[in-house]
């Protein structure tokens, strides 16, 4: 039976020593976490003080990663430094998730903006708005988030959205929210609000080139339902 601290454990057991002999691919999902947290308690490990802190998700990562800091310090041992570097690892990996090489910076598709804006958005649980700006070679030349919602809708201010794109010089924009129901279908709003910013950025000689909007585990882009 292993004892509360981790460095009386066989070499080959412990976290760290594991991920140098063997890589992090050989680590479970505790083990890293365990590395993440750093060190246990005077009753615990860090490795059972990370198995603690996944067993609210059911041991999954993905419900670990939607845990804002008041859950997270739910489980006994986890203050507020061990909370806040979880919250910072999960953002670092959403960030890593959403960035392209540099060489696909040029958007053509819609699936190149799913996979660029998927990772920060489907999880949330309010709609946030975004808007990226192009040059006429399609190039992103700019992204910002233009609203924050609640659980239903958000407001999109479509005099800020083509300012901004005047502002930037862009030829082209890109219209991404989320729908925190997880199903991407547009409503009647979506499909008024499209219109109108579609007609509002053609006065200044922009185009709307797509809006897309990311659900749960599917996206629905205008431009491809020739909307």
């Amino acid at each position: 039976m292993k004892t509360h601290s981790i460095k009386t454990w066989n070499e080959e057991e412990r976290p760290r020593e594991k991920l140098m002999l063997h890589g992090a691919g050989a680590l479970t999902d505790t083990e890293l976490l365990a590395i993440l947290l750093g060190s246990g308690t005077r009753r615990q490990t860090a490795v059972d003080l990370a198995r603690d802190l996944l067993a609210p998700g059911g041991g999954r990562l993905d419900a670990l990663s939607r845990m804002d800091a008041r859950q997270l310090t739910k489980t006994d041992g986890i203050g507020l430094a061990k909370a806040t570097a979880v919250l910072a690892t999960f953002e670092l990996a959403r960030r890593l998730a959403a960035e392209l090489p540099e060489d696909e910076l040029t958007i053509r598709t819609s699936e190149t903006v799913a996979r660029m804006m998927g990772p920060h958005l489907r999880d949330l649980p309010h709609e946030e708005c975004w808007a990226l700006y192009l040059n006429r070679g399609r190039k992103l030349i700019g992204k910002e988030k233009i609203s924050i919602g609640g659980m239903g809708s958000t407001i999109m201010d479509i005099k800020i959205i083509v300012k901004k794109a005047v502002d930037r010089l862009a030829s082209g924009l890109i219209l991404v929210h989320n729908h925190p129901s997880g199903n991407p279908h547009p409503g009647e709003q979506d499909r008024k609000q499209t219109e109108a910013l579609k007609q509002a950025a053609a006065v200044f000689d922009i185009e709307l080139v797509d809006h897309v909007i990311i659900g749960k585990k599917k996206y629905f882009s205008f431009s491809d339902e020739n909307y």
